[in-house]
């Protein structure tokens, strides 16, 4: 029997309603063999006390300022003695099963992530009542920058792809973690993304476990750090796609790859206009320069797309926002 140590990176920021639960999901996982990890980043609930109340042989509990959850995240891979990596967001869950099921199938798949379903469910319901379905990225995938083109590019690249996979589905080895490098502590949001893309390219491939599940908690305010868009987030986001268009064209420049990050600056150009057209501008250029002969009409369908149509996505953008900004004085 394998004894290969996971090491469970947990990074907290006020999150004392959900952190006990997070922590016991980490703690009866079936793979036996683990380490827990709970970085505290500077909270001012009770998560630190909480957190406190589980130390034990397996798991160890670490206090800094708040630096941010890649610093926080950093700070676990720093201390961790693990073979393979495991983060789980303090507010997130996994099935028991979630870690023994992946790593059997990298124990014989070295240099390869594990990947398994997200379900996304609303805080408060009960998670595991929820329908699973399996996406796109169930086939696995022996080349990394295929699979990131068809990740970024969405249905321009084929109908079934796109989508967002959420931190805590992938079982991560730690020597792939190390040739990646770090978490990026100068981006706030989509710091996930930009990780994630360099550890993808970082690995030999992906290999998909059916059986394990992710469990992500969603709120229905906007006051999560990723749903955030103040300036800072949108330069924050638009960073990110900079770094992973660098990362990913140094593998392979073929039009699929451009056109996925092109469709990638023409979400944040979207996502930012017009509150901050100088960045939203910016995306657009740079997704123009990417595919010259290719645009994005973000509206699909409705009204939206009628109107959009006649008058561009911008004048339609601009007009939500001025509504949205009547309704909320």
């Amino acid at each position: 029997m394998n004894e290969a140590l996971v090491s469970i990176i947990i990074p907290v920021y006020n999150a004392e309603n959900y952190l006990a639960e997070t922590i016991k999901s980490a703690l009866e996982q079936t793979w036996q063999n683990k380490e827990i990890i709970i970085v505290d980043d500077g909270s001012t609930d009770n998560s630190l006390y909480i957190a406190r109340n589980f130390e034990c042989d397996l798991v160890k509990v670490l206090s800094q300022q708040n630096k941010g959850a890649s610093a926080a995240r950093n700070t676990g891979l720093k201390e961790a003695k693990g073979e393979y990596i495991q983060f789980l967001d303090a507010d997130d869950l996994l099935s028991n099963n979630k870690i023994e099921v992946q790593i059997n199938l990298l124990l014989n798949l070295r240099g390869y992530l594990a990947l398994c379903v997200t379900v996304h469910f609303q805080n408060g319901t009960e998670p595991t009542s929820l329908l699973i379905r399996h996406d796109w990225y169930a086939e696995g995938s022996d080349n990394p920058a295929d699979f990131l083109i068809k990740l970024y590019g969405g249905g321009l690249i084929g109908p079934t792809y796109g989508g967002m996979i959420q931190p805590n589905a992938w079982l991560v080895p730690n020597d792939v973690i190390t040739k990646a490098g770090f978490w990026n502590e100068d981006l706030t949001v989509d710091d996930d993304g930009e990780f994630f893309c360099r550890v993808v390219l970082a690995s030999r491939g992906i290999t998909y476990a059916a059986d394990a599940v992710n469990y992500y908690r969603k709120f229905n305010t906007s006051n999560s750090l990723s749903g955030q868009k103040d300036r800072q987030a949108s330069s924050s986001i638009l960073k990110s796609t900079d770094l992973k268009a660098s990362y990913l064209l140094s593998r392979t420049d073929n039009h699929n790859a451009k056109m996925a990050l092109s469709r990638l600056y023409y979400e944040n150009a979207f996502s930012f206009y017009p509150k901050y057209m100088d960045l939203a501008l910016e995306a657009e250029k740079k997704g123009k320069a990417l595919t010259p002969d290719f645009s994005i009409n973000p509206y699909n369908s409705g009204a939206t797309l009628i109107l959009s149509k006649l008058i561009g996505w911008k004048a339609v953008r601009y007009l939500q926002y001025l509504k949205d900004q009547t309704f909320h004085k």
